[in-house]
């Protein structure tokens, strides 16, 4: 039956679930990426396609599964600071004042008076789906309580996820995608529905079925930028460079000088190799994102790093200097302006600056090879020392977030 290619299996690793070799409707990110850089959340248009009509089809699955490890690109942080605030269609009155409280934001209540009315109407698709989304929703909210009290230290550096977030994340997601698979049992979820469905196999780290149900739910609402956004990420996190820019590409078609879309633009031709386009995009995204109040620090960076990679420090200098500037706390923009100190050899101020990224991110080796180095350049041997074997510990022992998510 349809239902089941939603099917997420409880206990199951949530890399990976059944990949789908038959669709079930006829109708197609370098610093982790875009994973950390959005500071405000992107909205819907509040007009969405109506629900399909139509009866489901058969689907088939596939029982292959992914065993290379998961591609730079999307991390949770991601999805759920830039997740959708609007809300899905349902017709249903009954859900009225579920869908009030989720308008609220209350979204313990928004799910406890679903759930009292999927006891008395266990059938209700709409119930299911909006279900689905508010434990998605919940999730998203969770992020954001961890983002107002570590700020950018949870935002920007990945390394500080704990077991316990990420404990929460899985769990709610399996929770929503099985809302989901209830619910297309009794009616075709509509692009909203599949789109939600995607970010949640983002969330899981599943590229291949998010890819799937981003290019289902755009064949029926190819007007939807946000969906644009998240398939060229995903493109990217898949290592199909070209496909992605071309999906930023209809993103800005549709949302023209999108500062995110037009960075991951830059990104994705730095991964081909086109430097130059890709300083080119990451200049338009510095001056799209000038209009804006919060600012972006991510292309900073980036085109800092091509400066570095092209033997050009002072360059460098002046962007990474103008991203602290914007975010301080993020550890990436600190070890590149190190790296570029380093180069020009004002070791002090490289010292300081890699001092200040391993604090961001202690459990990093790389940052603590990179401060040993200085450290052995400017004579300190006992520091050197002391950072070369924090380095060699953590290069042996499986990181934090990894080993929280197997």
């Amino acid at each position: 039956m349809l239902w089941a290619v939603f099917a997420v299996k409880p206990w199951t690793h949530p890399a990976r679930t059944a990949s789908l070799a038959a669709s079930a409707w006829t109708s197609t990110t370098s610093w982790t990426l875009a994973h950390l850089y959005l500071l405000c959340l992107l909205s819907l248009p509040e007009s969405l396609a109506a629900r399909a009509q139509s009866s489901p089809g058969p689907a088939q699955q596939s029982a292959s599964s992914i065993t290379r490890a998961a591609p730079k690109g999307i991390d949770s942080d991601s999805v759920i600071n830039n997740a959708v605030k609007a809300e899905p269609l349902t017709p249903d009155p009954a859900l009225a004042q579920a869908r009030s409280f989720l308008k609220q934001g209350k979204l313990s209540d928004a799910e406890a008076a679903t759930r009292t009315q999927l006891h008395a109407h266990q059938h209700s698709a709409d119930a299911h789906f909006l279900l689905g989304f508010i434990l998605f929703r919940e999730v998203q909210g969770k992020w954001l309580e961890g983002a107002k009290e570590d700020g950018e230290d949870l935002r920007y550096n990945t390394e500080n996820l704990s077991g316990f977030m990420v404990e929460y994340r899985d769990r709610k997601v399996r929770e929503s995608l099985a809302e989901f698979t209830a619910g297309a049992k009794y009616h075709a979820p509509n692009a909203f529905d599949l789109k939600i469905v995607a970010l949640d196999y983002l969330l899981l780290k599943d590229y291949i079925d998010a890819d799937h149900w981003l290019t289902r739910s755009l064949q029926w609402d190819p007007s939807d930028s946000q969906a644009w956004y998240y398939l060229g990420r995903t493109k990217y996190s898949e290592s199909q460079f070209l496909e992605a820019i071309e999906a930023f590409a209809k993103c800005l078609k549709v949302e023209p000088h999108n500062p995110q879309a037009e960075n991951n633009v830059g990104l994705s031709y730095e991964a081909l190799g086109q430097p130059d386009q890709a300083i080119q995009a990451f200049e338009n995204a510095i001056a799209w994102d000038a209009e804006k109040t919060a600012k972006d620090p991510e292309p900073f960076i980036e085109l800092a790093h091509l400066y570095l990679n092209r033997n050009q420090p002072e360059k460098a200098v002046l962007y990474l200097t103008q991203s602290i500037d914007i975010s301080p706390k993020v550890s990436k923009a600190h070890k590149e302006l190190g790296r570029a100190y380093f180069l020009l050899h004002r070791l002090p101020e490289a010292q300081a600056e890699l001092e200040k990224a391993v604090a961001l991110e202690p459990a990093t080796a790389s940052l603590h090879c990179l401060l040993g180095k200085i450290y052995r350049q400017e004579s300190m041997v006992s520091e050197a020392k002391a950072e070369f074997e924090r380095c060699e510990v953590l290069e042996q022992t499986p990181s934090r977030n990894s080993s929280a998510e197997e």
